[in-house]
């Protein structure tokens, strides 16, 4: 082989080893929230208030919750799927080899719900019927998810059994 040649194929490998940037994929996942100003968690590591971003090495599944005062809190469980290059052998290559900067942006959006709270002239009521049930041994059905009054017909136990001394119920 010729020297010429020799001598710029390693100016071409030394040019190549000081590049700054070789093979870089920079993975950052975004939190926005409706309205914004919630507290925002991923995989229970709090990473600030909304608009909230942070970076993340492997994909798959994440779970977000974002928490704000008179807003229900809200845990999401969010699939991040790898892109094309991002799947073997292609890894290696835009990992290790790519000459330039790869950037993969998530941006997960949650509308936050307002809390529903009961008025307190409802609780209060709720309160007194459960005590007067309580007093008569009636049992009332489990109230529907959200309601406040009951909604099922109640059913009533039989007085308790008195137990005789050696722990056995009479016949």
């Amino acid at each position: 082989m010729k020297p010429a040649r020799r001598h710029a194929r390693m100016a071409l490998a030394a040019a190549l080893l000081t590049l700054p940037t070789v093979g870089c994929v920079r993975r950052r996942m975004m939190v926005r929230t409706n309205p914004p100003g919630a507290l925002v968690s991923v995989d229970n590591q709090i990473i600030g208030t909304s608009p909230a971003a942070s970076s993340f090495t492997f994909y798959g599944t994440r779970e977000i919750r974002v928490e704000r005062d008179g807003y229900r809190t809200e845990t999401i469980r969010q699939r991040i799927d790898p892109p094309w290059y991002q799947y073997p052998p292609l890894d290696f290559i835009t990992e290790t080899l790519w000459p330039l900067e790869i950037r993969d942006e998530r941006v997960i959006d949650v509308e936050l719900v307002p809390k529903e709270t009961a008025p307190v002239a409802a609780v209060v009521d709720r309160a007194q019927q459960l005590r007067e049930q309580s007093r008569s041994g009636v049992v009332p059905a489990p109230p529907a998810v959200g309601a406040v009054a009951p909604s099922g017909p109640a059913v009533v136990l039989p007085p308790p059994q008195q137990l005789p001394p050696g722990g056995m119920p009479l016949p």
